[in-house]
């Protein structure tokens, strides 16, 4: 399993929540950023996840992947990000 969503299993995070956090992600990753501080997670575990997101960033592909969702919403949002 996915270390991202394995985390988020540990920590009791409902299946829907999970789905809600990656959809926010693949629409607005600012927002799902919000929304990841809204599940209460210990804050040393966030931090090490993403220490393992920044060496490996195809984590987030893959999470997306095993979730169904589609990635090519994720590579916009991300370039709608970088606009001015």
């Amino acid at each position: 399993m996915n270390p991202i969503l394995a985390m988020l299993k540990e920590n009791n995070i409902s299946d829907e929540k999970i789905s809600e956090l990656f959809e926010a992600l693949t629409q607005n990753p600012l927002a799902a950023m919000g929304t990841l501080g809204q599940l209460n997670l210990p804050q040393e575990q966030v931090q090490l996840l993403m220490g393992q997101v920044m060496q490996n960033p195809s984590l987030i592909k893959e999470a997306v992947e095993e979730l169904g969702l589609d990635f090519a919403k994720v590579e916009a949002a991300k370039t709608k990000l970088q606009q001015p």
